[in-house]
């Protein structure tokens, strides 16, 4: 018996690839504590700018991530609904 369909495991799978990378990981924690400007998240990993952007693209690609522009800053948050989706999908798969 097959615990979800192949297509959501191929989706899983490529969502964890991505997240798995410890910084990304960071990122995640960080943003679980509340929405946060690129400089924010550049001091609390002291990590160059443009690596962090990097890792904010990937994890935005995968719908993980909202923006909000003020300025000249960019904010990220966490995407609720995707982000416990993405929860629950786990759950499921590693549930006994």
């Amino acid at each position: 018996m097959k615990c979800t369909q192949k297509s959501d495991l191929e989706s899983i799978s490529n969502i964890l690839t991505i997240v798995s990378q410890p910084n990304r990981l960071q990122i995640i924690c960080l943003l679980n504590k509340g929405e946060l400007c690129v400089c924010k998240i550049t001091d609390a990993l002291d990590l160059k700018q443009n690596l962090i952007s990097h890792h904010l693209n990937l994890l935005k690609n995968i719908w993980l991530l909202n923006t909000r522009r003020e300025g000249k800053n960019i904010f990220y948050s966490l995407d609720k609904a995707t982000y416990k989706i993405f929860q629950k999908n786990i759950k499921n798969i590693f549930s006994l």
